[in-house]
Formats: structure tokens, sequence, C-alpha cells
């Protein structure tokens, strides 16, 4: 009896050893994904335009609330031990100092952003709720980085405004709906993809 009480012991831990690799591999792909999404870059000041943030809210509707929270955590870590994750940009400092930066307010909100995404997709499924989820999620990225962007940098609100979220409006219109077709396209092709 302890013999089979072992063996259904040691397929549970290896199932759980399975999960959580596989959990682990999920979560620093979308890291890896939001590296590379930011080194896709047109320059613009203060604040470049990047893909980064399409990876960001797809890390949340993928991954789910937590698990897009990590990705993006481990992003941030990564950059500010000074691996060149972050955006490459003309006058960015490099590591922990680029969140003291122009686009300080807009990284530390990744986190929050994938947070919100994965949270609202999961309430519902819906082409219609996933497309309001992501753009949720990117509003938390702009608005939080143009707030930090006029409170340390800029020292205007206002002008932090005009420069820091509405010359991004469009761009992030663009990739919210490029982001749900992937989302679904990838769900028609994989079911059960998302969590």
């Amino acid at each position: 009896m302890a013999y089979k009480e072992n063996i259904a012991k040691n397929k549970f831990l290896n199932l759980i050893s399975i999960l959580s690799v596989s959990q682990a591999f999920w979560i620093l792909s979308f890291t890896f994904l939001t590296a590379i999404a930011s080194q896709i870059t047109i320059p613009f000041k203060p604040v470049p335009f990047t893909l980064q943030t399409m990876v960001v809210v797809l890390s949340g509707a993928f991954l789910g609330a937590k698990k897009g929270f990590y990705s993006q955590v481990i992003y941030l870590l990564a950059g500010c031990l000074g691996l060149p994750v972050f955006a490459q940009v003309p006058d960015a400092t490099i590591g922990f100092a680029r969140l003291f930066g122009p686009t300080g307010g807009y990284l530390l909100a990744f986190p929050a952003a994938a947070f919100t995404t994965g949270y609202l997709t999961k309430i519902n499924k819906s082409y219609f709720w996933v497309l309001i989820s992501m753009f949720i999620g990117n509003s938390v990225i702009l608005l939080t980085g143009s707030i930090y962007l006029g409170t340390f940098y800029l020292k205007n609100i206002s002008l932090a405004f005009e420069v820091g979220v509405i010359p991004f409006l469009i761009w992030e219109m663009v990739k919210v709906f490029i982001g749900v077709n992937i989302y679904f396209g990838i769900l028609r092709k994989n079911p059960g993809t998302s969590k």
C-alpha cells in the first residue's frame, strides 16, 4: 500500500513540477516579448513610440492578472539590473536610472496595466470586452506615465498630457486593435491558451 501511495505522490509532484516550469516559461516568454517589442521604436521626445505596450496588455490577457503582472515585474527588474531591455532611445539612461527619466512612469505602470487587462479579460472573453480591457490597460500606462512625466520631469501636468498622451492616442488604438486580433487569432488556433 505504501508503494502505491509513494508512486501516486511522485506522479503528483511531477505534475506540479511540470506545471510550474510551464508557467515560468510563459511568464518569462512575455518578459522576453516585451523586451523585443521595446526595441521596435520610433524616436519621439520625451517618450518614444514602441510596440511594448501592446505586449504588456497581451501578457495580461493571455497569462491572467497575476502572471501578466509577474512578467512585467521581471521585465522591469531586468532593465533595472542594466540588461538592454528598455527602448533604445538617444539621451536615455540605462538601468535603474531609467525609472527616474521621462519614461519612468510609463514603465512603472506596466505591471498594473498587465494586471488590469488580465483581471478584466477573465470576466468576459467577448471581442468587445477584450478590446475594452486592452484599452483600459493602455490607458493605465498613458495616464500613469503622463502624471509621472508632469510631476517629476516637466513640472506641468497639462503639458505632460499634451506630449505624453495626446500624440499616442491613435497609435495606442491601432495597437489595441492589433493586440485584440492577435489574441483572438491565437485563441482560435489554440483553444484554452488564455488563462
